[in-house]
């Protein structure tokens, strides 16, 4: 055994005291810092760590130098915290879900109506009208109808009690509305998204608008009020112009607010003018369209362009001359028909008074029409021509018959006369018509038939055969076909009144079309106003070649035109006024009593002139025709003659006809009864 080996094990020996020979004394224990900093070499004890000392674990011996130990920290802690936090937000999600699409649904339904998606009309450009040498007469230019949404303009959306009443006053003087229309229309019906506050505005109107708004939207930006404009817009639109003022103003018509013809050829091709509209579909927010929104457009269709008859320079001529006409007789209206004899083309209607069709509201209601077609008259002596034409025709008949003319005629229950009293006139079939005689008209016709019926069936086939009782074929709005009733419905006085142009009655276009007929060598050329169309691809369409009827024989029509001169240029013609130099003009006159439209009684006189030259190889026809001239004349021959010399002496310039090479034959149009 070693040392000390069989030695009791007794308690530890006590400490050494501090004497010479023993160890120094026991430290007494460490007391605690107040402020529990560690001493210098003390090491913090963690949680549940045993501390050295005499009932725990020998606490470790600090390393040289003073370093600690690294301990890593239980990850636990952390992902507990994160998983909680998600679970936190997730909770407010679904919460605010429920929130939007159970509780307030109906509330956010309403607040998201403001954003939504807009359909916009986008117009067709409306065609040209032009005259045969493809100068405007009826375009388009841009324009835009102001339109607003009330339901942008309440007190809730705009924020504002008065929103309608600040955007009224601040559209009014812009638009040149009175304040307080604009105000009802915004405010009337506030759940409405659409209302048009102006229509057919400029370009300059919408700048001016769009420039406000742009302001208010500054100023709301930066707190200062609200932008009450925010639910104006505009829509493009075409506004109709006539760039030639009232210039063919009743063959155009006009159109109306609703950008849709109201008149004229406006309304009658309205469908083929007017195109197809197209539509665009945008998403908006607070009135203004969302730049990165959705859009949708199907594009528009523009509408055709027509090209016209009418001569722009010859209609002007046949305007300027029946205006002055009716306005120095003091007339209550006048037309103006120029016809080209071979084709039937109609270079010009020309009516008086006119009106500006690009702005009818200063214009009388009766004026708007366009009377040339639509007023039924009796035609008077110029009618007589179908009446000579049936009695050549037949055979019954030669120009230069012999017809005893007394100053009076008994039939029926009257006695029929002439315009003037005179002595028992001995005339030539040619001298009935150049002296305009009533009496030798009824006593011509009369050599139709065997009997009365036969003799009126004959006359009435004849009337027939040139357009009368029919329509023209124009298909303009508002064009009446004439009165003619059948001939066993003819009264006792009607037999002998239809002969001379009295107990019927036409228009301008069907009077013009007469003498057109015997012109173009007895064959009928029916009247047309529409030389060809230009669809939106730019092909051009020429019209359908117009319809034909052979009326007469040419041997008969060009005996007609031979008679027909004789009253321009015989001393006892009654058109000598008509005679225009170097040219032959054939010519009639005539002058009728007229039914007053408003009391269905005759009051007055219609005066008018029908003619065609050169008379030798015929190019114009000319009709004109006065209704009730109260100053000066009245008769035929002085108030249409001179308007009938300045329309076709500008016409046949115009047209560079050359002027005729032969004198006329000069027709008797008296007989001596002697010999």
């Amino acid at each position: 055994m070693g040392a000390g080996a069989g030695r009791p094990r007794g308690p530890p020996a006590p400490a050494r005291g501090g004497g010479a020979g023993r160890g120094p004394p026991p430290r007494p224990p460490r007391r605690p810092r107040q402020d529990g900093a560690r001493r210098p070499g003390e090491r913090q004890g963690r949680p549940g760590e045993r501390q050295g000392g005499p009932s725990g674990r020998p606490a470790q011996r600090p390393r040289p130098g003073g370093a600690q130990p690294l301990r890593l920290g239980s990850p636990r802690p952390r992902l507990r915290l994160i998983s909680l936090g998600l679970t936190l937000v997730m909770l407010v999600f679904v919460v605010r879900l429920l929130q939007v699409q159970a509780v307030d649904a109906s509330a956010y339904a309403a607040k998201a109506n403001v954003n939504r998606y807009i359909p916009v009309k986008l117009s067709a450009e409306r065609g040209s009208i032009t005259d045969r040498d493809g100068v405007d007469l009826a375009t388009t230019v841009d324009a835009y109808d102001i339109t607003a949404a009330p339901d942008l303009l309440t007190p809730k959306t705009a924020k504002t009690r008065d929103a309608p009443r600040q955007a009224a006053a601040l559209l009014a003087p812009i638009l040149g509305k009175n304040e307080a229309d604009l105000e009802k229309k915004l405010s009337d019906n506030p759940k409405s998204q659409y209302v048009v506050l102006a229509r057919q505005q400029s370009p300059q109107v919408w700048n001016q608008i769009k420039d406000l708004k742009s302001a208010l939207d500054d100023s709301a930006a930066k707190g200062k009020g609200t932008n009450v404009l925010a639910g104006v817009n505009r829509e493009a639109h075409s506004k109709r112009v006539y760039p030639n003022g009232d210039l063919a103003a009743g063959l155009l018509g006009f159109v109306g607010a609703d950008g849709r013809g109201a008149a004229g050829l406006e309304q009658q091709l309205n469908k083929k003018l007017a195109g197809k509209d197209g539509k665009r579909v945008y998403a908006q927010s607070g009135g203004h369209q969302v730049p990165t929104g959705d859009l949708k457009e199907q594009p528009a269709v523009p509408g055709s362009d027509y090209e016209l008859t009418i001569d722009r320079d010859i209609q002007w001529a046949a305007q300027s001359a029946i205006a002055d006409q009716v306005r120095k007789s003091g007339a209550d209206r006048g037309y103006v028909i120029v016809q080209d004899t071979r084709t039937g083309q109609l270079l010009a209607m020309a009516n008086a008074p006119g009106f500006d069709p690009g702005d009818i509201t200063t214009t009388d209601a009766d004026d708007l029409g366009n009377a040339a077609v639509s007023d039924a008259y009796e035609p008077g002596s110029v009618s007589k021509l179908m009446s000579m034409a049936a009695v050549l025709q037949e055979g019954v008949a030669r120009w230069d018959t012999h017809v005893v003319v007394p100053n009076r005629l008994p039939r029926a229950d009257r006695a029929f006369a002439d315009d003037i009293d005179h002595p028992t006139w001995y005339l030539t079939l040619n001298g009935v018509l150049a002296k305009s005689s009533n009496i030798g008209t009824i006593l011509a016709t009369e050599q139709l038939g065997k009997t009365k019926k036969q003799k009126n069936e004959i006359l009435y086939s004849y009337l027939r055969k040139f357009g009368i009782g029919r329509p023209t074929g124009l298909g303009f709005p508002g064009e009446t076909p004439g009165i003619l009733a059948r001939p066993q419905d003819w009264s006792a006085s009607q037999q002998y009144t239809i002969p001379f142009g009295q107990g019927l009655s036409l228009n301008a276009v069907q009077a013009a079309s007469v003498y057109s007929t015997i012109a173009n060598g007895g064959e009928r050329v029916a009247p047309t106003l529409v030389r060809g169309t230009r669809g939106p691809g730019g092909d051009y369409r020429a019209a359908p070649a117009p319809r034909k009827t052979r009326v007469v024989s040419k041997e008969t029509a060009k005996t007609l035109a031979e008679m027909l001169e004789s009253v321009v240029d015989d001393q006892q013609g009654t058109g000598a006024k008509a005679k225009i130099p170097g040219y032959r003009v054939a010519g009639k006159t005539g002058t009728s009593n007229r039914v007053d439209p408003k009391t269905g009684r005759y009051r007055g006189y219609t005066a008018s002139f029908a003619g065609f030259a050169p008379a030798d190889k015929p190019r114009l026809t000319v009709y004109c025709a006065v209704q009730n001239p109260t100053k000066g004349s009245y008769f035929g021959g002085q108030v249409c003659g001179p308007v009938y010399k300045k329309v076709m002496e500008f016409g046949l310039k115009a047209l560079q006809v050359p002027p005729s090479g032969k004198q006329p034959k000069r027709l008797p149009v008296s007989y001596n009864p002697g010999q």
